[in-house]
């Protein structure tokens, strides 16, 4: 019979997230854990006792990847995978990611000290550098697990020029073998991901659970605007083709877009740069990064017609050019249907409340997607603070999570068919 989550099991919890949270580079605010920085080195070492002291089999793949195997009892069946991330943003917090790790390890130790066995191997993974980084690229390891890792990413380069293929390789791995990871390339019969929510809406309703329905898509661009430089004490104001300017109508209008969203939907201008250092210089090249998020694939893919229209046609009042570079971080991932309805199952049988939300950010489980059928849990954030230092979860929702989680993965243990997407 499983356990509850026992008190042993809130200090193990409370424990294992101090004691990660110590890893950290003391000379950035927060709890700043970036990858291939050496407090992260030094953080999965950790996590990687951890899962062996959990009783859990461990290796490190090709792509950096800490994988935990707790083996089943039918190893020709595809195996159940979870986890999360361990490294977070500069100044970030002790919890995203965190949690999913944490608890994924906690789940199988629940498992194990319950006499349970599952048919299936169970993978508790801790991918490498979930966050956006220097290279401007998230979700490395589940990247390369799904084989979406290319040669022109390991091409970028950071802000020293070194490419993030030669990070790889400072950093041990071999950045010719990324892709090679052999426990992705076999059938996986389901992927679940327990997080935080990351935002305020369980907090606000009082539930201690969500079920993630989809995974916003994410655009991304930067614009570039180019006026004319000229002495800012004489140069009469209709004169101008002031950049900064353009750019502030600009930084304007990508945030009335994401308030006009219909349904879910944010815009945010994370980034504005003058080329100009002067202080008395009318700024005549100016460079602009902003986003736009959602789960409805029909808003997103319009925004980027009314987004460019908009802001050209502001800049040409001012009189100056601007151009544009956009990319796709990933389109909208809806999390399949029946690892909801399962989940949802499991938490009913635990008499607990409940709903479903979509996830304004993305994670590992976008690209595991294309691997297995995906779901994730949420647990609730404090105040919907995240990627800051006031980022908490209490220990009991993230042993509550942990319930969801084994719930969740001894339902889909038992199915044989593998879930429908």
């Amino acid at each position: 019979m499983l356990q509850v989550p026992s008190l042993e099991t809130h200090d193990r919890l409370g424990t294992g997230v101090a004691e990660l949270s110590a890893f950290n580079d003391g000379d950035r605010p927060g709890w700043t854990r970036e990858v291939f920085s050496e407090p992260y080195r030094a953080s999965r070492a950790w996590t990687a006792a951890r899962m062996r002291e959990a009783g859990l089999e461990v290796h490190v793949d090709a792509a950096g990847n800490i994988v935990g195997r707790l083996a089943g009892s039918e190893a020709s069946l595809p195996a159940l995978v979870t986890g999360s991330h361990t490294d977070t943003v500069d100044g970030g917090g002790r919890f995203d990611g965190i949690v999913g790790v944490l608890g994924s390890i906690e789940a199988a130790r629940l498992l194990q000290e319950s006499g349970i066995r599952l048919r299936r191997d169970l993978l508790v993974v801790d991918f490498l550098g979930e966050e956006s980084n220097v290279f401007g690229l998230s979700c490395l390891g589940s990247r390369s697990a799904a084989q979406e890792l290319t040669p022109e990413d390991l091409d970028r380069r950071d802000y020293r020029g070194v490419t993030l293929g030669q990070a790889y390789a400072d950093y041990g791995l071999d950045p010719s073998r990324l892709l090679d990871v052999p426990w992705a390339k076999e059938p996986l019969h389901a992927f679940v991901e327990l997080h935080i929510e990351q935002g305020p809406t369980l907090e606000k309703r009082g539930l201690p659970l969500g079920i993630v329905t989809a995974i916003t898509g994410i655009e991304r661009f930067i614009a570039t605007f180019a006026g004319a430089a000229d002495h800012a004490g004489t140069t009469s104001m209709e004169d101008r083709r002031d950049a900064m300017a353009a750019a502030a109508e600009a930084v304007l209008a990508v945030r009335a877009e994401g308030c006009g969203a219909p349904t879910h939907g944010v815009a945010t201008s994370t980034r504005v740069e003058s080329e100009s250092r002067s202080p008395n210089v009318v700024p005549s090249l100016v460079r602009m990064y902003s986003e736009v998020r959602s789960v409805d694939p029909t808003w997103l893919s319009g925004v980027k017609g009314r987004l460019t229209g908009e802001i050209a046609a502001k800049a040409a009042d001012l009189g100056v050019d601007v151009g544009f570079e956009w990319s796709t971080d990933n389109t909208v991932v809806h999390a399949a249907s029946s690892v909801q309805d399962v989940a949802g199952a499991a938490v009913d049988a635990l008499g607990l409340p409940w709903m479903p939300i979509p996830s304004g950010a993305t994670h590992d489980a976008v690209h595991m997607a294309t691997l297995a059928p995906m779901g994730m849990i949420f647990i609730p954030s404090k105040g919907g603070k995240s990627h800051c230092p006031e980022e908490w979860s209490s220990t009991e929702n993230i042993a509550t999570g942990v319930e969801a989680l084994v719930g969740t993965l001894r339902r889909l243990d038992t199915t044989d068919s593998r879930p429908t997407s």
